[in-house]
């Protein structure tokens, strides 16, 4: 039975929808339709939400699951009349946190998000930044300012992590390419051998690298199967005969080869 989900926030619900489906990925063969009700920080917002929420359980014939983080104590009230399965993250943990701490919280819409310290966010931001200018090796000039270089074939997922380590831990992270000249070579091209210390290599197995090349260039021998056979297992030669750690991204999520790029190469977040 399709279960419905409402993230209710007073601000972007960026947090308690991470929170929510954090949850979430321990139910499996459930499907879920996944509702962001964002900016409910008015009563008629919360009356509103509450309606939404009630149509939904007179369709589905089962109550909805609720999460919400919402700072306003009365918009709280309201949105736990509706008829769902209320969580509310902040409420729950926000009074013994106060008493643990012998401070009294004070209610801020946004901080987790927003430009409350102005230097974690240009941290933040030159960091997406390095990693948009430094994408696909077109700016090697810049590695001896990378706290990391990522190494692997085309369209093994090296952009979107150099992105994510920026935005979720202020990284100045780089990515290069090695094309099929350098892999027939054997050996690393001659621009990251002065950076080899920061190289982490994303390996790929062939049969997923075929799927994602063939949407981008359907039926060419870019993203053939046999191609992109050949090209991981060289891939794969090549960072184990140079010694480079790596981690496989064939079916992991990119917070996880992140987390574990850190752990592997002892990396220590900036923001």
């Amino acid at each position: 039975m399709r279960r419905s989900i409402f993230y209710v926030s007073c601000h972007t619900g960026i947090s308690v929808e991470t929170l929510g489906q954090g949850l979430l990925t321990q139910f499996h063969g459930i499907p879920f339709e996944h509702v962001l009700m964002p900016y409910v920080n008015t009563i008629e917002r919360a009356h509103e939400a509450v309606a939404h929420i009630d149509a939904a359980a007179q369709h589905d014939g089962v109550r909805p699951i609720v999460f919400t983080t919402l700072i306003s104590s009365e918009v709280r009230r309201i949105v736990a009349q509706c008829n769902g399965l209320f969580f509310d993250f902040l409420g729950r943990f926000i009074e013994p946190l106060g008493e643990e701490l012998g401070v009294t919280p004070t209610p801020t819409v946004g901080l987790s998000h927003g430009m409350v310290d102005y230097e974690r966010y240009k941290v933040r931001i030159d960091a997406v930044q390095f990693a948009q200018l430094n994408d696909e090796h077109l700016r090697v000039k810049d590695y001896d300012e990378a706290d990391l270089i990522l190494v692997g074939v085309s369209r093994s997922g090296k952009t979107p992590t150099c992105l994510y380590l920026a935005l979720q831990f202020g990284l100045r992270a780089a990515n290069y390419t090695l094309q099929l000249a350098h892999l027939e070579g054997g050996e690393l091209p001659v621009k990251l051998k002065p950076c080899r210390e920061r190289l982490f290599g994303l390996t790929i197995d062939p049969e997923r690298l075929h799927q994602i090349r063939n949407q981008r260039k359907p039926d060419s021998e870019y993203a053939s199967l046999e191609q992109c056979r050949h090209e991981t297992q060289l891939a794969e030669q090549l960072l184990d005969a140079e010694g480079i750690p790596c981690a496989n991204a064939t079916a992991v999520s990119i917070e996880e080869i992140a987390t574990k790029i850190l752990h592997q190469c002892k990396l220590h977040r900036r923001i």
